[in-house]
């Protein structure tokens, strides 16, 4: 694990306020609303918004982050909705995610491009065949944007980019669009973001 880089990511969570808010991403809110509930994993979930969304509507969620900070909001929120979450702290390439899920959902997870790939191929590995993806991060074309997201290049996404990061999903639909974001402190206002759904 990148102990600067948890550090930076414990320094934002630390505070009382919550960093993105406690309500889910919309894009994830609506194509989970479109699955049965089953098993979903959240990798660098953060402080728990769609976690405790997932849960509240029947899945069995697992959950990730390199930040205790973040952990501790988590169970907290999850804690205030009256859910029990299973939430680790972990890197993305040393996590061992405890079953097979039904689901992977990374939202606005932004590994540095020296590890992006095999992160995400990882991850992949822990989603049972016919199982699904539900994919949202910034695109290149938001830096300089003022919404929010890394500022550099090899941390954001191409549709060819995500395409080649989930060549397993048999079914597999990438895009790219303008969206408002309205999520906490952070993300806010237009933004150009990379979509993807599909199937293993």
């Amino acid at each position: 694990m990148d102990k600067n880089v948890a550090q930076i990511w414990n320094e934002r969570y630390s505070k009382s306020a919550y960093a993105y808010g406690k309500e889910p991403n919309a894009f994830f809110k609506e194509e989970l609303a479109k699955l049965p509930p089953a098993g979903i994993l959240l990798p660098a979930e953060g402080e728990g918004r769609n976690a405790v969304h997932a849960l509240k509507e029947g899945w069995n969620v697992v959950a990730f982050d390199q930040s205790e900070a973040a952990q501790q909001k988590a169970l907290k929120l999850a804690e205030e909705q009256g859910q029990h979450l299973e939430y680790a702290v972990a890197d993305a390439l040393e996590y061992l995610c405890p079953v097979m899920v039904d689901v992977l959902a990374p939202i606005y997870f932004h590994p540095p491009g020296t590890i992006k790939l095999e992160a995400y191929i990882r991850l992949s590995r822990f989603v049972a065949p016919g199982g699904h993806l539900i994919f949202e991060a910034f695109s290149e074309k938001n830096i300089g944007m003022g919404s929010g997201g890394p500022q550099g290049r090899s941390m954001c996404f191409t549709v060819e980019s995500v395409k080649q990061l989930f060549a397993d999903f048999g079914k597999l639909e990438v895009w790219e669009e303008k969206i408002i974001l309205d999520e906490g402190l952070y993300h806010n206002g237009e933004a150009w973001v990379i979509r993807a759904r599909g199937t293993k």
